[in-house]
């Protein structure tokens, strides 16, 4: 193993936190034929994938993108890009075609790993864009990249890394305009990882239910991060089931979801205290959590779900408390920043007094440095005393609690006024048969803009127009700018892949509204 002193590495500083006992179980995967793998199982087998990179002579730092289902053998090759000393491109696995060339072109990568049905199409575009080598890796544990991998030796001396050396770089959703790959280094992975460790208080006999997709910064960062820090066994689940989430979670003591996997364990009558039994802690993240699900989760389970915030280009930022002794887990608010981050509401660049919204800025060793060969739109991202601009807005309070009001793009300037559209959502939110809402700005000939509210009824709500009922109940409720001038419903609202709602495609959809008024 490389000198502690001088290697920092992700790899290594996980590996140094495996159990002694090798043989010990690390991750286990329910159903009619469960899986075991071991400690011993993800040293070995990660050796074997690094010393495949190895053979391929790639160099430090060549890159390599993945785009497959999620598997127990997808983290071991993770673990191996970095053992090796590339760089890990996850790619979200409903990316299309075209989607996925501009990915390749933009990202150069030595190698691409795909599942089989994919490969036709991928290793077209790959070879194309100049790439090597394109393995295949399906759910199943079948594809080239194991077979070529098996015939390697089952030890291997991870490359020794800097904390500025990159060691992954992670796509921005993509929820407005081409997606930007932000070039996460060791030290931005490790010190994040490091603080929700302690944080967060894992334990070696803590056991993470796994249920989050890997190509994003919840299931593999922040969720495999802790665990594989913390020596913590993992319950792995290939996608979210309510009920085999339910069947599971007697076996577990942390969960982490998306607000949508909280809301559906909820729609489960069986759902409650009794299959939280075992379980230390609940975390909610990439997308807002409504307050009246936090309630509602903790009437029927007697658990109060702590809420963080983070983005792909800064990892973890914000927290509610974990421990009762640090204070209350608020509804709605995302907590105060975590050690060695600091947080700043900035309104035209001047910091604003306590409780009043503007901008958020952050900076700290998990802040990631630059987006991937954009050094324009890095220089743009970050103030001149070095702050990066997460693009949202929120308040602190006078204890530091950071409560998000949205996206500065998602603001909404009516009639020369601002409305922030979470303090709307709030609101409309709590109107009879109303499930979900989203607020958005159209154009509007007299207001310039128009506050819009685009709702999801309540399943078996009555059917019918209830919009003016709606309008008039919040006559009372919100200020006159704040009110919307149309509530229009849909069936559902459009997301991404981590639950976050598509406002952009809201606006598309309804840019017309009010055309001929």
């Amino acid at each position: 193993m490389p000198d502690a002193t001088t290697d920092a590495s992700l790899f290594s500083a996980l590996r140094a936190s495996f159990p002694a006992d090798l043989d010990a179980p690390a991750i286990t995967v329910p159903g009619p034929e469960p899986l075991v793998y071991r400690w011993r199982d993800l040293d070995e087998a990660s050796a074997m994938l690094a010393n495949l990179l190895s053979f391929l002579g790639l160099p430090p730092g060549a890159r390599v993108a993945v785009q497959t289902d999620k598997s127990v053998e997808t983290l071991l090759l993770y673990l191996a890009v970095l053992r090796a000393g590339c760089v890990y491109v996850p790619l979200n696995t409903g990316y299309q075609a075209e989607e996925m060339r501009f990915f390749i072109q933009d990202a150069e990568p030595s190698v691409v790993v795909c599942g089989t049905a994919q490969f036709g199409r991928l290793s077209q575009a790959a070879f194309l864009a100049g790439v090597q080598h394109v393995f295949t890796l399906d759910a199943d544990r079948r594809g080239t990249l194991l077979q070529r991998a098996a015939v390697q030796p089952r030890t291997h001396t991870p490359v020794a890394r800097q904390a500025d050396d990159p060691a992954a770089i992670l796509y921005t959703s993509g929820t407005t305009g081409r997606s930007k790959g932000a070039v996460l280094s060791h030290g931005n992975l490790l010190s994040n990882a490091r603080t929700l460790h302690r944080h967060w208080d894992w334990r070696a006999d803590d056991v993470l239910l796994h249920a989050l997709p890997l190509f994003h910064v919840h299931g593999l960062f922040v969720a495999c991060h802790a665990a594989l820090l913390g020596g913590s066994r993992m319950v792995w689940l290939p996608q979210f089931d309510p009920q085999a989430v339910m069947d599971e979670l007697p076996h577990a003591s942390v969960f982490m979801g998306v607000p949508t996997l909280y809301t559906r364990l909820l729609a489960q009558p069986a759902f409650g205290a009794q299959a939280c039994r075992s379980m230390r802690l609940f975390i909610s993240g990439s997308a807002p959590l409504r307050a009246d699900t936090w309630e509602a989760f903790r009437t029927r389970t007697g658990h109060a779900i702590l809420e963080r915030y983070g983005m792909s280009e800064t990892l973890m930022l914000s927290s509610n408390p974990c421990r009762a002794a640090d204070g209350e887990r608020r509804p709605g608010t995302v907590g105060r920043a975590l050690p060695g981050v600091q947080l700043r509401i900035t309104r035209g660049g001047a910091p604003v007094p306590a409780g009043e919204a503007g901008d958020v800025e952050v900076r700290g060793p998990n802040v990631f440095k630059s987006y991937w060969q954009l050094p324009d739109k890095t220089r743009e991202s970050f103030t001149a005393d070095g702050w990066f601009q997460t693009g949202d807005v929120g308040h602190l309070d006078e204890a530091g609690v950071l409560t998000l009001l949205g996206r500065s793009k998602d603001l909404v300037i009516t009639g020369g006024i601002n409305v922030y559209p979470a303090e709307v959502e709030s609101v409309v939110n709590t109107l009879p048969g109303v499930a979900e809402s989203a607020v958005i700005g159209v154009p509007h000939p007299d207001f310039g803009e128009a506050v819009v509210a685009v709702v999801v009824r309540v399943a078996g709500a009555p059917t019918g127009d209830p919009e003016h009922a709606w309008l008039d109940a919040l006559k009372e409720r919100l200020a006159y700018f704040k009110r919307p001038k149309k509530i229009v419903v849909a069936s559902e609202l459009p997301r991404n892949a981590m639950g976050k709602v598509q406002k952009n495609v809201l606006r598309e959809t309804w840019q017309g509204l009010f055309k001929g008024y």
